[in-house]
């Protein structure tokens, strides 16, 4: 029996076609391992700790939890997580399979603007008593690079200069920790949180349009209500129609997703190093609030694909659900720098 299956492979293996017989195998197997790579690869990163990761970083370096430390804490391991997580980085990639997945990388390019925010911010107002005073030289670094094109594979690689930001924001936190070196420092004022608290603000606003897109809208053009002597460059219609492309709705929401999960993790490690602020201004079950809203960004997807059924039809639209959470937690923020500023 068994020589008979070998003698039948043999005779396979010979004669003209056995090439192609096997390149059509060669070709099989890179097919399943590039299906099973995607399927491997693509998988969000889970939610964690700020206080405990900067914890654990302050004790292996001997440092002490200062003004600043988990903000900055968390800002590079965010940074690392979307380097290093399961398949790397892939919004760059332009080989299978990285280059045939779409959902993980909008949801990295979520997380890079987050990041540019909150180290532009860190650079230009967290780190400095005042307006005349100057930037801090680390963090005059991180933020450039932090701002590299998304996309670039060849030299200089994205994954390159963020790994350079990543370390300068390193370098900071060592001399923010040190007391021998005060040229570092974090400032948690009440201007420095609103400063940046206005650009998470107009980030999920954004986001929160372009969602609700998914099932086409009629907007009334308001650029320009509210001031009668505003101007803008060219005229625009009255009336707007918007609708996100139906290839591009998974893209909005994965975008969505990791803005969302990169907040949740600043907006936990902010509310630790502004406690005494928030407490002053009665402020911490607000900031609670819309961490809780935006905690529900991440909830569990059940679906195999991101649905786009009508407002009320008899599917799912996730793109509507993820906007009803970021639009409630954009509100929260409103009221929040509200009583930041006058609380």
């Amino acid at each position: 029996m068994v020589k008979n299956w070998i003698d039948r492979l043999l005779l396979l293996a010979d004669g003209p076609s056995a090439p192609l017989r096997a390149l059509g195998v060669i070709v099989a197997v890179l097919i399943l391992a590039t299906l099973f790579l995607m399927f491997w690869w693509d998988s969000e990163p889970e939610v964690f700790d700020p206080h405990a990761i900067a914890a654990e970083r302050a004790r292996g370096n001997g440092q002490e939890l200062v003004a600043g430390y988990v903000t900055t804490a968390t800002l590079i391991h965010v940074a690392e997580t979307l380097l290093d997580k399961r398949g790397g980085y892939l919004r760059n990639d332009v080989m299978p399979p990285g280059v045939l997945m779409d959902n993980i990388p909008a949801w990295e390019f979520g997380v890079v603007v987050q990041v540019r925010d909150l180290s532009r911010s860190m650079r230009n107002d967290f780190s400095r008593s005042q307006t005349q005073s100057t930037e801090d030289p680390d963090l005059a670094v991180a933020d450039p690079q932090f701002s590299y094109d998304s996309r670039s594979w060849a030299l200089p690689s994205t994954e390159g200069e963020y790994r350079a930001g990543i370390e300068a924001v390193h370098s900071y936190l060592d001399r923010l920790a040190d007391p021998t070196q005060p040229g570092a420092q974090f400032y948690t004022r009440a201007d420095n949180l609103v400063a940046w608290l206005e650009l998470v603000e107009k980030r999920l606003g954004g986001l929160s349009q372009k969602l609700s897109a998914s099932v086409g809208q009629e907007r009334l053009n308001t650029d320009l209500s509210g001031d009668p002597s505003a101007k803008q460059a060219t005229n625009s219609p009255n009336n707007v129609s918007v609708k996100t492309p139906w290839l591009e709705i998974d893209d909005v929401f994965y975008e969505a997703r990791g803005a969302t999960w990169a907040l949740v993790h600043f907006l936990r490690a902010v509310e630790e190093d502004f406690d005494d602020l928030l407490r002053n201004k009665n402020a911490v079950i607000s900031l609670r609030q819309i961490i809780r809203e935006l905690e529900e960004t991440q909830a569990a997807i059940y679906s195999p694909m991101v649905l786009n059924g009508s407002g009320f039809g008899a599917f799912a639209n996730h793109s509507l659900v993820m906007a009803n959470y970021i639009s409630r937690a954009n509100a929260g923020i409103i009221d929040l720098r509200s009583l930041l500023k006058d609380g």
